[in-house]
């Protein structure tokens, strides 16, 4: 399943404006040269491996496992050791320019650092992004409910294919 954004009329990323003031969203990078520049802007070292790592998470826009992204760059003829992905993939997430899924089944990495949603199949386990605005009516209920100032949300889905 793609990990590109729904086309369901879910369009906005999960920044509340329901009353309260909205916290600094994550810079979310829409291209691969924006994520190199965002590293650089960090002083993050853009190493050989680093380089590799993040080329292969935009190339595959979905959720992979360290053991995945190993797996996947050796195939591809590219040499890379499981410590030195394990440590870029740790750096990148640190830092907020890659997210990082923890799951029952182990950690999953992704492109994306904006603040999105997540609908996992769960007949298969994909994971696509999507884009959710809730109504500020809702999020108003929720604040009032809570006594918290929501600032940003995410929402994670489970489901299943229609038939």
């Amino acid at each position: 399943m793609s990990a590109a954004p729904a086309t369901t009329g879910l369009t906005a990323r999960g920044s509340a404006s329901a009353g309260s003031a909205a916290a600094a969203d994550p810079v979310g990078c829409s291209t691969l040269e924006e994520v190199y520049r965002r590293c650089r802007d960090l002083g993050m070292r853009l190493s050989r491996q680093r380089r590799m790592v993040l080329d292969l998470l935009w190339s595959e826009k979905s959720h992979l496992s360290a053991r995945d992204i190993f797996e996947k760059l050796n195939d591809l003829g590219r040499n890379i050791g499981h410590t030195s992905v394990y440590q870029n993939l740790e750096a990148l997430q640190s830092a907020g320019v890659i997210e990082c899924l923890d799951r029952a089944s182990g950690r999953l990495y992704g492109y994306r650092s904006d603040p999105h949603s997540h609908l996992t199949c769960v007949e298969s386990g994909a994971i696509r992004d999507l884009d959710v605005e809730l109504p500020a009516e809702l999020l108003r209920q929720i604040e009032q409910h809570t006594g918290y100032c929501i600032e940003s949300y995410t929402l994670h889905l489970t489901g299943r294919p229609r038939r």
